[in-house]
């Protein structure tokens, strides 16, 4: 096992434990004129170790997509709607307007119908378990129910509405707490219909002895402690193993979604519409001359800064010639040599910053 020390031990042990009890439901057990309010918790819970279905080489988390078997593309949440298919083949779409023509129970009532004798209930029709915690002020009364039920060796059949759907349950005592058990309704409960059960098969009084013997040779009272989850507690010692010896690595961290894929999707998409509808996209000729003079002009902002003059000066000065008035062109040449001497100047400045010495006087 694990040495930790008693941060990370309890660390462990929170995680494998789960979440403290809380209250998932608010309402009252109902029966004649009385009235008991009361919180419901989950009375179980599931301790099997989950595991996520990683890349192997990368550790990366696998993830599922939703897609349309028809079509093959991806459906966010929002475009999934509700559909039954029938035997012969037809399906039948719901939308919200149809499913709020259904009945819908909201209430906060635990409706006791009738009290029955315990022997009567099948577990097989039993489901979900649920402890029943009294209000404060209602201590007593829930006391009185519980030990009528225990002395009477009965449950309460009740109707009570969970996820706004009404279920069939039962209140049932278990130690000091009213336990409310869901049940199953009676269709939902399938039928052993095994042809082998119904043929006839003859059992010698022997062969009834003997049986009886063994039953009676393994015997003895149910105590729950007893019993443990061997496969679950080999999983964990295997684990605690593994980060004891340094079989664990950091979780990656997932790869950002490319922009560019999406961009592209996103134009394919409209030109396909445009399409669609009649229209005719524009040509992607303009988008690529717009690449190729951009990256002239990239070209001529990396070009040195002694060519750039020369090829200024041997386009403008043709203009000028033809326009522009002959007193205008000392303040090109003085443009110019400002724009030298500023190069210049950018210059010393960078070659200071890298510790050389300006050359400039």
């Amino acid at each position: 096992m694990l040495v930790a020390s008693h941060g990370e031990e309890t660390t462990h042990r929170a995680r494998r434990e789960g979440p403290m009890m809380r209250a998932i439901w608010n309402g009252a057990v109902s029966f004649g004129l009385v009235n008991v309010p009361v919180r419901l918790y989950a009375a179980t819970s599931n301790h099997d170790i989950r595991f996520h279905q990683v890349h192997e080489r990368d550790g990366g988390r696998i993830r599922q997509k939703r897609t349309c078997s028809v079509c093959g593309e991806e459906v966010q949440y929002s475009e999934i709607a509700k559909g039954y298919e029938t035997d012969d083949g037809q399906l039948i779409m719901l939308d919200d307007d149809d499913l709020s023509t259904l009945p819908v129970a909201s209430g906060h009532e635990i409706d006791v119908v009738q009290f029955v004798p315990s022997d009567q209930i099948d577990a097989l029709l039993l489901d979900k378990s649920y402890y029943l915690e009294p209000e404060s002020k209602a201590v007593k009364p829930y006391a009185l129910l519980r030990e009528a039920l225990r002395e009477t060796d009965r449950m309460a059949v009740v109707k009570v509405a969970l996820r706004q759907r009404e279920t069939l349950a039962l209140l049932r005592v278990r130690d000091n707490a009213i336990v409310l058990q869901t049940m199953l309704w009676p269709d939902e409960v399938r039928e052993p219909e095994f042809e082998t059960l119904r043929t006839e098969v003859e059992l010698r009084p022997q062969e009834m002895q003997m049986a009886s013997s063994l039953v009676e040779s393994l015997s003895g009272d149910f105590q729950s402690d007893q019993f443990e989850d061997d496969y679950r507690q080999a999983m964990v010692d295997l684990i605690d193993y593994k980060i004891e010896h340094g079989g664990g690595r950091p979780t990656p961290e997932a790869a950002p979604a490319e922009e560019g894929d999406d961009m592209t999707d996103l134009l394919t998409a409209l030109r396909r519409s445009v399409e669609a509808a009649g229209g005719k996209a524009p040509a992607e000729e303009p988008a690529a001359a717009s690449s190729d003079a951009s990256d002239a002009s990239d070209e001529t902002e990396d070009a040195p800064a002694e060519e750039k003059p020369k090829r200024s000066r041997s386009k403008k000065t043709a203009e000028k010639t033809d326009e522009a008035p002959a007193e205008e062109a000392p303040k090109k040449s003085s443009t110019r040599k400002s724009s030298k001497k500023k190069s210049d100047e950018d210059d010393d400045e960078t070659a200071t910053a890298k510790g050389g010495r300006s050359k400039t006087a």
